[in-house]
């Protein structure tokens, strides 16, 4: 996909005039900020080396059935809307969200299950079930959860924080809200059974991040579900990705796929453009990247000496954890599996243990906790008729502890220990009914995205990695040059995604006064 704009045009010629900024990925992060670049003026390029849009939040398509390859929840949908309000549209007409109800079912080895819904009254009798003295405990949860929101999420997560006059500011607050807690450590306050414990502590590994380490700053998810739903966008989360890319053309954007950014461009102290790897330049008055942090920092700038994010502060960085991703598509099986919903989570016989072994130990367990996706209980056009499309998720260690997983020889050993569990506590009978099928591992993030370390959110989220400590939506390295996406400030996710763009948005000076200058 590339737009091309007749030059003899009388707006391509005043598109021509107007300040050029070069977004690097067209990831939900960078899409989102050639979208709000492309509202303050700019003329805009999103360069990809992928064959479409998204990033990780694109799709494939197999006999069939169309998997999609990142996230799948879509949470605090106003970030979305207040986006296409920026640029003078409406979300809603060019995105069909649909809300689920309920949002997901957790299943223990014990046969006992916990299933999250929007209702308070629901949740608390949820709690009550399988644990009557802790429903107190979840409307404390609940207030604790709400205070972290309005301070994490409204404030810090919308606002730059590349200063450090900022954090000590905040400090104060910080401490009163118990940051230097774990997320599971808060969770234990307030839940005495260890399964509430676990379904009110596992949030953070959708961003990448150790439950038993990352600050419980994070536990303001359970507020964001609670107060805006968990939705699903009809078409998959690539489908807000190509609604984007509509947005962006028709601010007369140009998105250049298929081609591969070498390196950013900087002279006298300030982006001047890209290099791409067939050598061509693309000349910018602005650079921004939403490839991974540490690629853009260790690669894209790597003839540049840098003051903050060197290579060696970036192998001392923690990093999330990496992904294991069966795709999988199955015939005849409509009207199979009825307690299956659209989204499940299957925990294994440990917690702690298991999380431990994926961030520090960085060892490949014999059990398995799994996340698996079932699209075509909302969403029948993911599959053929009569037919499922699946995805089964397992965290697993990152490539880049010591004696790291040889993944070209245990892949498909792990595809069928997944399929085992799948088959043995949620999918009986999966094997016979089984069509297409995809593997994603550590490697593939890896060399799909660039992902250091074939990460699956990039840094991870721990308190002196968050806000300040995180790498900044404006770069100290060069002027002109700012990040969106995952390893930047507020974080992964798609709320701190889109948000990313909306900080830029407000770093970035409008394209009127950088033709003034």
């Amino acid at each position: 996909m590339m737009t091309r704009v007749d030059p003899t045009l009388k707006a391509a010629q005043d598109a021509q005039a107007r300040p050029h900024a070069v977004v690097v990925g067209a990831g939900l992060g960078g899409l989102a900020a050639a979208m709000r670049l492309g509202a303050k003026g700019y003329r805009v390029t999103v360069i990809d080396r992928l064959d479409s849009l998204g990033g990780r939040g694109s799709c494939l398509h197999r006999d069939g059935h169309r998997f999609d390859l990142g996230p799948t929840i879509v949470t605090v949908p106003q970030v979305f809307r207040e986006l296409w309000a920026a640029c003078g549209r409406e979300f809603d007409k060019d995105v069909d969200l649909r809300p689920l109800t309920p949002f997901y079912e957790i299943r223990w080895p014990d046969g006992s299950r916990f299933t999250a819904q929007q209702d308070t009254d629901a949740m608390r009798a949820e709690v009550s079930r399988l644990s009557p003295d802790d429903a107190a405990g979840y409307d404390r949860f609940l207030r604790d959860s709400e205070a972290r929101y309005e301070f994490g999420f409204e404030d810090l997560g919308r606002r730059s924080m590349h200063r450090l006059g900022d954090l000590l500011k905040v400090l104060p607050r910080f401490a009163m809200l118990r940051a230097d807690r774990s997320v599971h450590a808060h969770a234990a306050k307030r839940f005495r059974d260890p399964r509430l414990r676990m379904a009110f502590s596992f949030h953070p590994l959708f961003i990448g991040g150790d439950p038993f380490h990352v600050t419980s700053m994070y536990i303001l998810v359970s507020h964001l579900e609670k107060a805006f739903g968990v939705h699903y966008a009809i078409g998959g989360v690539a489908a807000i990705a190509d609604a984007m890319g509509r947005v962006i053309e028709s601010q007369g954007g140009l998105m250049r796929l298929g081609c591969e950014v070498d390196e950013i461009l900087v002279r006298d102290g300030r982006a001047q453009g890209v290099r791409l790897a067939t050598k061509e330049t693309v000349e910018a008055d602005v650079v921004v990247s939403n490839a991974d942090s540490g690629h853009t920092y260790d690669h894209l700038l790597r003839n540049r000496p840098r003051r903050r994010w060197t290579t060696r502060k970036l192998k001392r960085t923690r990093w999330s954890m990496s992904l294991f991703v069966w795709y999988f598509g199955t015939r005849g099986t409509a009207n199979m599996w009825g307690d299956v919903g659209h989204h499940t989570i299957l925990n294994g016989p440990r917690y702690k243990g298991l999380v431990r072994d994926i961030f520090i130990k960085g060892r490949l367990a014999e059990d398995m906790s799994l996340y698996v996706h079932r699209p075509s209980r909302t969403d029948p056009g993911v599959a053929p008729e009569g037919g499922d499309t699946f995805y089964a998720l397992s965290p697993v260690p990152h490539l880049g502890h010591d004696d790291p997983v040889d993944w070209a020889s245990e892949g498909d050993t792990y595809r069928k220990r997944v399929q085992a569990v799948l088959e043995d506590q949620l999918l009986p009978g999966l094997g016979a009914h089984l069509t297409a099928s995809e593997v994603f591992t550590p490697d593939t993030f890896r060399d799909r995205y660039l992902s250091p370390y074939g990460t699956g959110f990039s840094i991870e989220p721990r308190i002196l990695q968050s806000a300040w400590f995180r790498p900044h939506n404006v770069s100290e390295e060069a002027k002109g040059l700012y990040l969106v996406g995952a390893g930047t400030h507020p974080g992964a996710g798609l709320p701190g995604v889109i948000s990313s763009a909306e900080v830029l948005g407000k770093l970035v000076p409008d394209a009127a006064a950088v033709n003034a200058r």
